[in-house]
């Protein structure tokens, strides 16, 4: 489909322009704060436009546009909670993270408790959430560039060595640019995939005379699964399910440490704050495009052939394009899925590094001894290491539907990290020993639910179709790992009761916290 030497040289040329704006954002980078929070010289706009383009990933643009071709009404639950989440971070964390905390989740963990632990903890944490979310972003890339190179899925090396060289790339922007780099490619990346989606989203309308209804109805009429495609419970059949997924999805951007990082890189509370609206307005007004995108994927491509594609239900979104506007537009849309997938796994990739580096490095094994030099030097080592893990998991992952798989990271997120960050901003006797319990605990179960759950083995859409042990029903555990990682943050605390409580440091950052008093400043003028 299309034209390979047309696709390649949009790719290229895409590739080319954001390395150049990277370059030029890295000759800045002189201090750790440079490379991890980008000086803190970012407003509130243009943060809230680099967040859109950090959590509109593979999962949003290819994941639920093919999720809603195919299974209708429940592939548009991911567009719902990836939403309704932004209300939960707004409300709960954005402003109390940036006042209290320096790079990393664990700065926030850590402030009242014993650091070289919950800092441990909290790299664990962060490091197992960005894997499962880089997977999906790599399972997204490996599918995207198979479809427009005519790789098919019998050819595995092929669709491998892709996901190889866009893993080289990611890594690329996160060594020479750093968090400052990362943030222009998010902003670019947003601005072109709003109106990507725009120009698609009002084409497709155009075709039915602007009239939505008559879009479900053409919709209906092609999907073989019919009204089916309108209702609940194609894909999940089983209320509980859906619920899980649908908890997962709602409360685990607020435990997110690629987004929760991205609050640091503002000069004040006001700009946190900021960042979170503009981020929703631009986020919501996506995710409705998705609906009429998949939808029109249905009525205009059909399920059947979306599920025959390499890539499979993730190719619904270029194979609309190529519908729409042919070669040209099919390659455009494409550069700008990749740009997608480009611009989030940096962002991950940077995420995961820092807090190796900064909370395991600088604090666990230098006892905060180390020059900032050296974090940053080992944070660029880091990067290369992840970037290995993640060429390696997106090649196990490839074919899966990455909104799935995000779905996976979001329970992993909301599991580890949100009870923890709650209990410590709000529960005045919250200890060192509860912070484990929910971390370790929270991670635990819900990892090994993951491993023994139809997503896994046992069913047609596995990740290994030729096993079978699963034992956990539902696909996603969020509704059981969520509440046991609050209810192990509870005995843990209790266990753990004779901990001296340093009732200062706990005053420290409730006022820090609630209004920004010693909260870290921009090393830049802004």
């Amino acid at each position: 489909m299309g034209n390979v030497g047309l696709n390649i040289g949009i790719f290229a040329l895409f590739v080319l322009v954001t390395l150049v704006v990277v370059f030029r954002a890295s000759r800045s980078n002189r201090t750790a704060s440079d490379y991890y929070a980008a000086g803190r010289s970012f407003s509130g706009s243009q943060n809230g436009t680099a967040i859109s383009g950090d959590y509109l990933s593979a999962a949003s643009f290819l994941g639920i546009a093919g999720a809603i071709a195919v299974n209708g009404y429940d592939g548009f639950l991911y567009s719902i909670g990836f939403l309704v989440a932004w209300l939960v971070a707004l409300l709960l964390v954005a402003e109390l993270l940036r006042n209290t905390g320096k790079f990393t989740m664990g700065d926030v963990l850590s402030f009242r408790m014993k650091q070289r632990p919950v800092r441990a903890a909290a790299a664990t944490s962060t490091l197992v959430v960005s894997f499962f979310y880089l997977i999906a972003q790599m399972a997204g890339a490996g599918g995207l560039i198979a479809l427009l190179l005519q790789i098919p899925n019998s050819n595995r090396l092929g669709q491998a060595i892709v996901i190889a060289v866009v893993g080289l790339v990611m890594v690329s922007y996160v060594l020479v640019g750093g968090m400052k780099g990362t943030t222009y490619v998010q902003i670019i990346k947003a601005a072109l995939l709003v109106v990507g989606a725009f120009v698609m989203t009002f084409w497709v309308l155009g075709k039915y005379g602007l009239n939505f209804s008559s879009l479900l109805g053409a919709a209906v009429q092609a999907s073989p699964k019919g009204e089916a495609i309108l209702a609940p419970g194609l894909q999940y059949k089983s209320k509980v399910d859906f619920i899980s997924l649908g908890l997962a999805l709602v409360l685990g951007t607020a435990g997110l440490p690629h987004i929760l990082m991205r609050f640091y890189t503002v000069p004040s509370a006001k700009e946190a704050r900021k960042s979170v609206v503009w981020a929703i307005w631009l986020i919501g007004i996506f995710y409705l495009f998705t609906l009429v995108l998949g939808y029109g994927a249905a009525a205009l491509v059909g399920p059947d052939v979306i599920a025959k594609a390499p890539g499979g239900q993730n190719s619904a979104a270029p194979l609309l394009a190529f519908e729409l506007g042919g070669e040209l537009l099919l390659g455009l849309i494409s550069a700008i899925a990749f740009a997608t997938i480009l611009a989030v796994v940096a962002g991950l990739t940077i995420t995961a590094s820092a807090s190796f580096a900064h909370d395991v490095y600088a604090n666990v094994i230098k006892k905060g001894q180390s020059s900032p030099a050296a974090e940053v030097k080992v944070a660029r080592r880091t990067a290369v290491a992840i970037g290995v893990v993640a060429i390696g998991g997106g090649i196990l992952a490839n074919g899966q539907n990455v909104a799935f798989l995000v779905a996976l990271a979001f329970a992993v997120a909301a599991s580890a990290n949100l009870p923890t960050i709650l209990y410590s901003l709000f529960w005045k006797r919250f200890n060192t020993m509860g912070a484990l319990w929910s971390i370790y605990g929270g991670l635990a179960v819900c990892l090994v639910l993951i491993v023994f759950s139809p997503a896994v083995s046992g069913s047609e859409t596995a990740m290994i179709k030729t096993a079978d042990f699963a034992w956990f029903p539902l696909s996603n555990p969020g509704i059981v790992s969520i509440p046991v990682s609050f209810l192990l943050g509870v005995i843990g605390t209790f266990v753990g009761r004779g901990e001296r409580f340093n009732a200062e440091k706990y005053a420290e950052m409730e006022v820090r916290s609630l209004t920004g008093a010693g909260a870290e400043k921009a090393t830049v003028e802004v």
